[in-house]
């Protein structure tokens, strides 16, 4: 568990970028196969969490880890506008 707290606190702008992705990713993907209003609230909480964390990561020397990043969130901004165009269709609970 040390060893866990540890490399919490050692995570950098990159680092928590591409969790945040990660996590977005994630939340898109559970709201796509679980269409709620709960996992998309969920979904869209984890993409503007994941746009913060980026936006910190800009000043980083890492581009090529932001721009990678900035794509993965592009991906999963368009699978939540389709899922939202699916519930404005009606057929989100």
């Amino acid at each position: 568990m040390r060893d866990q707290q540890s490399t919490m606190q050692t995570q950098n702008p990159i680092s928590q970028a591409q969790n945040a992705v990660r996590n977005a990713k994630n939340a898109t993907a559970q709201m796509q196969s679980h269409p709620t209003s709960q996992t998309l609230e969920g979904a869209e909480n984890a993409i503007e969490q994941a746009e913060r964390a980026i936006a910190q990561a800009q000043t980083s020397e890492n581009e090529r880890a932001v721009a990678e990043s900035a794509e993965q969130l592009t991906e999963a901004r368009e699978r939540l506008a389709q899922a939202q165009q699916v519930q404005t269709q009606g057929n989100i609970k």
